[in-house]
């Protein structure tokens, strides 16, 4: 759905798709931050969440971050059954909460590298954007959509959680 390119030109979105740490902490920087959950489930694995997982299935959140009401952030969170039902199992009961309030809070959590990925004009992973950006009722047009995006993965002892977040253009704006 998307591809791993080298980082862009733009400094301010090299920044972003680099951060360490907490997302949300640095999306709170620019205001207000709200998690809207859009989807939470078991469903098929894509097929880099699979390569990642080692898994067909798994659960996967997607949830919108927002800044001062504006969509700043997608991202979806994907892990294995066993996964959910072990280490991962407080994923479940986030509701609103980010998910950094796992990741970053505990000292067992490791992380993969960051890694950039491109998201293709009109290819599926823009698709299935734009369809998430309607569910928060949003008439997008081509350039209000994500074209870059982060993912990695985390470990809680022997189990992955890999983490997609793609970022509105407006963010790259913002320091």
């Amino acid at each position: 759905m998307s591809q791993t390119y080298p980082l862009p030109a733009n400094a301010n979105l090299r920044a972003w798709l680099q951060a360490p740490g907490s997302l949300t902490a640095r999306l709170r920087t620019l205001g207000t931050v709200e998690v809207v959950v859009l989807r939470q489930s078991t469903q098929a694995l894509w097929t880099q969440e699979q390569d990642d997982l080692q898994s067909a299935v798994g659960h996967v959140r997607e949830v919108a971050l927002l800044v001062n009401g504006v969509p700043a952030v997608w991202a979806r969170s994907a892990t294995s059954q066993a996964a959910v039902n072990g280490p991962w199992k407080a994923l479940i009961n986030l509701g609103n909460r980010p998910l950094a309030e796992l990741l970053f809070q505990g000292r067992h959590i490791a992380r993969d590298p960051l890694r950039p990925h491109h998201i293709q004009r009109h290819g599926p992973l823009e698709c299935y954007l734009r369809s998430s950006w309607k569910r928060l009722h949003l008439d997008c047009k081509d350039s209000d959509l994500p074209r870059w995006a982060r993912s990695s993965v985390f470990w809680n002892g022997q189990q992955p959680l890999r983490v997609m977040e793609a970022f509105a253009p407006w963010i790259a704006q913002r320091y």
